[in-house]
């Protein structure tokens, strides 16, 4: 693959050397100074069109043929501007851009402000937070991981899972980066709240297939959060206050080059919902459940100088769960909780010439306390990293390159266990693991024909624990074919290493699970992805996307023990089981972006199985989450200046689990049988969520409004786990087994109060 990049590079080299181009570089700003991410930029030159995006710094660079140039500059937000001149030589541009005004003088001006989610070639999302409020969610603010399951190839993972499922990979698959620093723990309560302040947060850059060459470390996904880097002008307040949680973000500016923003959440569901819950609930229900949470984050910004930034980003979560159901004489106390920070220089050298250099420090632990009838133990783990991170833009003969380096040290500690019963008193640890991880990385992207273009990576990684010690290349590529302004074709391959694991222990994703690090034998896991799609502009108000993929994975690691195993011999070693899988499935979108009414169709229709010698007999069998139909309908509709609404309605098939197929009879003693691992399914599951919007105000700088959400409308029974009941009858000639449903939570109401000024 390799050669085959250096053969990409060559031959864009001769053809951009047969040609008599120049080379235009730019800037787009706001009216307010501030860098401007993600702006489209269209070039026509000589009946010719060609098309690029600002960088993010606000940063664009192409070599065009020289000729008249119209120039054309679009961004969520702002009024479009058209540049027209006679481009005979290397030229560099400043463009500012201003707010748009929907409304001025009764003269409505439309224009594509509505795009909340814009799809980008190789299954590529990218979310704009401002304009996705009116999805509804339990608090009333816009809900990033739940956003991400209403898009194709992710699978909704149900009640009481917060974790992503993507492109039929497994849930620590997926690499969620807080600016550069990695997050653990994925999830507030379950997967109930949202567990990022959106406020807090600028946009958000989703890659199905983690096919840029900086990220690595995961099979699956990556998510980049990106904070505000917009110094604050002013001081402003702005939030939520409902029944069931609160929160507030202030933006301070200190003087005119610093400032910071800071943000915080605290829920009190249980005074105020949890009596609602229990009077309502019935006996399959689990019972007695409190929870909370509370999270905060700080970014501040300093302009040292007109070249450089200085950022300092921190975020912290905290939660605790309580679950006591006497049907199981089960008592359960569950603590975790994240903290990140991660200061960072970045300086813009030239138009063409950038660097950014930040560290990080990520901590997740959590801490499981259980007592069962005469039993208490307690588990818990913990994760570390330190890190680094460097990258450079620049161009070589007029193809954008970004290159890097990158260092993590992780220290992990992947469970501690206590058991204590009326005689004895136990104490097991895994060993604390510590290994390092570097990787230089490499991106470019050459125009290799007139409609053709090339997003070339490699990424070399080296990591290193103990006696172990690896060396892998990872090549990334996407081909883009712009067939014309409506259609365009993209083509991608992919390979994947993972040198941390996520170890699920529970059905519904509790904090029981923990990280380990390939170390002692336990290799990494690995994957090769292809994918294919295009993208359709159907008319000026509905776009879609068509896609499939195939993903072939390796060294997959399975705990096929419903809780940890407590003794002093076992070793994650001996302990799991390493397999293989694959997983493959078809993707599409339909979006319309504009007028009253918006939204989007999303629907998967994928594959995922798993092959291990020591379970099902080595026989190929579905994985867990091989839910063969997710399908979303989101809306939303402005219904006057006042008012809007919104609808989510959601329908995935039931995940897997396995369960005995018979009953016989040993000794007097019941025993069961199973015809197959994971041969079961649970039901499917069905969601509607509602909402509406009433603003009181609503302007630029100021906003007050009431909002109105209820979670599972209508009120429908989602199991999260099934539990079997066995019954035998006196003589013992016959067992009956009854399953029993258990039910999280139900319908959820919630009002609050968004306000900012």
């Amino acid at each position: 693959m390799s050669k085959s990049i250096i053969l990409f590079l060559l031959f864009s080299f001769s053809n951009l050397f047969a040609q008599s181009n120049v080379r235009i570089s730019g800037n787009v700003k706001s009216s307010e100074n501030q860098n401007l991410i993600g702006a489209n930029i269209s070039f026509e030159i000589n009946k010719k069109q060609l098309h690029t995006i600002t960088d993010t710094l606000g940063n664009f660079s192409e070599s065009i043929p020289s000729g008249n140039l119209v120039l054309k500059i679009n961004h969520l937000d702002f009024i479009p501007k058209t540049i027209y001149c006679n481009l005979q030589k290397d030229t560099i541009l400043s463009i500012v851009l201003e707010k748009d005004i929907s409304l001025l003088k009764e003269v409505i001006i439309s224009n594509d402000k509505k795009s909340g989610i814009k799809t980008l070639s190789g299954g590529k999302l990218s979310f704009n937070l401002k304009e996705l409020n009116g999805v509804p969610t339990l608090l009333g603010t816009t809900d990033i991981i739940k956003l991400l399951q209403l898009t194709p190839g992710v699978q909704n993972s149900g009640d009481a899972n917060g974790y992503l499922y993507v492109r039929g990979g497994d849930p620590g698959h997926n690499a969620i980066l807080y600016n550069e620093a990695p997050i653990y723990g994925m999830s507030h309560l379950l997967g109930i709240f949202p567990f990022y302040n959106a406020d807090h947060i600028k946009d958000v850059e989703f890659d199905k297939s983690s096919s840029n060459a900086k990220y690595g470390g995961r099979l699956s996904s990556t998510t980049v959060l990106n904070t505000n880097k917009k110094l604050p002008s002013e001081f402003s307040i702005q939030g939520n206050a409902g029944i069931l949680a609160s929160q507030v973000t202030l933006a301070v500016p200190l003087n005119d080059k610093t400032g910071f923003y800071i943000s915080g959440r605290k829920t009190y569901i249980d005074e105020v919902v949890g009596p609602i819950l229990k009077s309502g609930s019935d006996s399959n229900d689990v019972q007695d459940m409190k929870y909370g949470f509370s999270d905060a984050n700080f970014t501040f910004l300093s302009q040292i100088s007109k070249k450089n930034l200085f950022s300092l980003d921190a975020f912290f979560s905290g939660d605790e769960l309580k679950i006591k159901d006497e049907n199981l004489a089960l008592r359960t106390k569950l603590k975790w909780s994240n903290f990140t920070v991660s200061p960072s220089l970045t300086t813009t050298f030239s138009p063409k010439v950038s660097m950014s250099n930040s560290v990080y420090f990520s901590h997740y632990s959590n801490d499981l306390s259980m007592e069962q009838a005469t039993i208490q133990f307690g588990v818990s783990s913990f994760v570390k990293d330190f890190g680094f991170t460097n990258s450079v833009r620049f161009s070589i003969h007029n193809i954008p390159f970004e290159s890097g380096l990158q260092y993590v040290y992780h220290n992990l500690q992947p469970q501690k266990v206590n058991v204590e019963n009326l005689t004895t008193l136990d104490n097991y640890s895994q060993r604390i693991i510590n290994a390092n991880e570097a990787a230089i990385f490499v991106n470019a992207k050459p125009k290799l024909f007139e409609n053709v273009t090339a997003d070339l990576g490699l990424r070399i990684n080296y990591y290193t624990s103990g006696s172990d010690s690896y060396l892998h290349f990872q090549p990334r590529a996407v081909l883009n074919y712009y067939a014309n302004e409506k259609y365009s074709f993209y083509a991608s391959y992919n390979r994947q290493y993972q040198y941390l694991s996520l170890i699920t222990t529970s059905s519904v994703g509790i904090p029981t699970d923990f990280w380990i690090a390939s170390s002692d034998g336990i290799k990494p896991q690995s994957s090769n992805e292809f994918a294919i799609g295009s993208n359709q502009n159907i008319t000026r108000n509905f776009s879609s996307s068509f896609g499939g993929f195939y993903r072939s994975m390796k060294n997959l690691l399975e705990y096929p023990y419903g809780i940890t195993q407590f003794n002093e011999i076992t070793t994650l070693k001996n302990d799991l089981y390493v397999g293989e899988g694959k997983a493959y499935g078809f993707e599409m979108m339909l979006k319309k972006s504009n007028g009253k009414f918006t939204g989007w169709l999303s629907y998967t229709l994928s594959w995922s199985d798993r092959n291990f010698d020591e379970l099902n007999n080595g026989k190929t069998y579905f994985a867990k989450y091989d839910r063969r139909h997710n399908l979303s309908v989101v809306g939303m509709y402005d219904l006057n200046s006042k008012w809007n609404f919104g609808v989510t309605q959601i329908f995935g098939s039931g995940n897997r689990f396995t369960m005995p197929t018979s009953w016989y009879f040993i000794n007097n003693n019941p025993v069961k049988e199973y015809s197959g691992y994971n041969n079961a399914q649970m039901p499917d599951y069905i969601r509607t969520d509602l909402s509406a919007n009433y603003y009181f105000i609503k302007t630029q700088k100021k906003e007050s409004a009431l909002n109105f959400s209820i979670y599972n409308a209508f009120n429908i029974s989602n199991p999260v786990y099934v539990v079997l009941d066995v019954e035998v009858n006196e003589d013992k000639s016959k067992v009956v087994v009854k399953q029993e449903k258990k039910v999280l939570y139900r319908i959820l109401p919630s009002v609050s109060w968004r306000f900012k000024f």
